[in-house]
């Protein structure tokens, strides 16, 4: 969300494929201490860099390794849990567009329909023309289309969040707001990260299926994969035991509040309101990276992408794809992935090209100084880096 990829970023900087062992026997199979004990420094050091709580999930040809660091709240202080539940904040949105291009395999829509032959007259007014906005553009962040998320989150504070954490839009409300204002730049030909996208993506989802996109989800990816810990909740507010606590500093040298409890007005939706479990988002990059979930061709166009500005939180090289970011790695190639991110959280889920390695990264607080983010984030690269690189 802008929320996620503007206030945040700027406070952040912001079965499996054959190759990769079945999820119960791998956690039975240990892997060669150098890179378990690599995995725990890293998440140490994120750790010492201010993040309260921190779990790392790795799944490698010869095992798994799982480290945690820090605490799973503030208070008891008890452990971050192993393999807890996680608000999946963005992550939601490559299973949308997972949903997207399974549509386009069946020939039951195009990428390059527009909007506006889709949800005639709900992208127009202030500059905005669903005529000239593809699914592509949705799918990949080039459409212009403003962000709603700045409209219901107007400013980073503990009041801001307490006051309106109840309240829940629905899509076609969220999309109006956007479309009070005017585009940052004509369709495809500029990138920049678009909430707004995503929930037109779901809108078209159900125009086309005559389902919600949760139950297409659900029916496509979800139960197929046998995915029991991955939940599509939309306003329901609690996380399913255990978890660990989420911490949002909203200002420097201010204390950390419990933001555990999400902000409805944007987690609620398509473009970030799933939930679930490491271990099961591993799972499903493995096994939507190794074509178990899209056909060679609808793959093949979601790891088509675009540049990403350096100034967007990413690291430097980033491209992005249809609900998919390609990230170089120091080791050679890239590696294929999503974050989320919203009030105190952020999740990470990355896979190798050849889907031989996964990693999923949760940190569980997020500060008000751009400093110690840079150093969070810097560290949280560095970690997802090593563990795909299998370097020590």
């Amino acid at each position: 969300m802008k929320f996620r990829r503007s206030w945040v970023s700027a406070v952040v900087l912001m079965s499996a494929v054959s190759a990769l062992p079945a999820t119960g026997a791998s956690a039975a199979t240990p892997l060669p201490s150098a890179v378990g004990q690599s995995v725990q420094r890293d998440a140490d050091m994120l750790r010492d860099a201010g993040v309260t709580g921190v779990s790392v999930r790795l799944e490698t040809p010869r095992g798994t390794v799982t480290a945690r660091s820090g605490v799973g709240d503030l208070i008891v202080r008890r452990p971050v849990p192993k393999d807890g539940y996680l608000r999946l904040g963005s992550i939601t949105k490559t299973f949308v567009a997972t949903v997207v291009l399974q549509l386009a395999d069946e020939k039951r829509l195009t990428l390059d329909q527009t909007v506006e032959q889709l949800l005639p007259g709900v992208v127009s007014g202030a500059g905005n023309d669903g005529r000239t906005i593809t699914i592509r553009d949705l799918l990949r962040h080039t459409s212009g289309l403003y962000d709603y998320t700045a409209d219901v989150f107007p400013g980073p504070s503990a009041h801001t969040y307490h006051t309106n954490r109840w309240q829940a839009y629905r899509p076609e409300q969220l999309v109006a707001m956007a479309m009070r204002h005017e585009p940052g730049f004509p369709p495809g030909t500029d990138w920049a990260y678009s909430n707004t996208n995503y929930v037109l993506a779901g809108m078209i989802v159900q125009k086309v299926t005559g389902r919600s996109w949760e139950q297409q989800v659900h029916d496509r990816v979800l139960r197929p994969l046998g995915l029991r810990h991955t939940d599509t909740p939309g306003t329901w507010p609690l996380l399913p035991h255990p978890h660990a606590a989420n911490y949002q500093q909203f200002a420097e040298d201010g204390p950390m509040i419990d933001t555990t409890l999400p902000y409805r007005p944007f987690d609620s939706g398509a473009d970030g309101s799933m939930t679930g479990t490491a271990r099961e988002l591993n799972h499903f990059f493995t096994a939507l990276v190794g074509g178990r979930l899209l056909t060679p061709a609808a793959l093949a166009a979601m790891r088509t992408a675009v540049p990403v500005p350096q100034d967007s939180g990413h690291p430097a090289g980033t491209r992005d794809g249809l609900g998919l970011f390609l990230t170089p790695l120091s080791c050679g190639g890239d590696y294929l992935g999503h974050g989320g991110s919203g009030l105190g959280y952020l999740v990470r889920t990355a896979t190798t090209t050849d889907g031989r390695r996964a990693v999923t990264v949760s940190a569980h607080s997020r500060p008000a100084d751009p400093r110690t983010a840079a150093r969070q984030e810097d560290a949280l690269h560095s970690l997802i880096d090593h563990a795909l690189c299998g370097t020590a």
